[in-house]
């Protein structure tokens, strides 16, 4: 069973920065794609970032220019660089990994509250 744990969230105020980590359990070059989601209260979940083996990345429009996914094989650990914070940013984010053989995985989830 493959692990997903995300860290890196917490409160901060509009124009701020934080940096979410997924840390997988397994090496992730075994996923064809990793993704930060977010949720926000009554809301779906929707796709913010993903990078895939290959390094091809996606972004939402709405964080295009601000957020960046990255990872580090070395340390089996996706990370999203989340600059110019806005209030509309608040949200559960969740990391999920697409594994070989048509595996989901999905980390718990980690809390980002921008105030304005």
């Amino acid at each position: 069973q493959v692990q997903l744990v995300e860290s890196g969230g917490g409160s901060v105020q509009a124009g701020e920065s934080l940096r979410l980590s997924c840390a997988a359990s397994a090496n992730i070059l075994m996923f064809n794609t990793l993704g930060w989601y977010r949720q926000a209260p009554g809301k779906e979940r929707d796709l913010v970032a993903s990078i895939t083996r290959s390094d091809t990345t996606y972004y939402a429009d709405s964080v295009k220019g601000r957020f960046t996914i990255s990872r580090d094989n070395a340390k089996n650990t996706v990370y999203l660089q989340m600059n110019s914070l806005k209030p509309e940013d608040t949200a559960v984010y969740y990391c999920r990994g697409l594994f070989l053989h048509g595996l989901d995985y999905w980390g718990q989830g980690t809390q980002v509250t921008v105030s304005s």
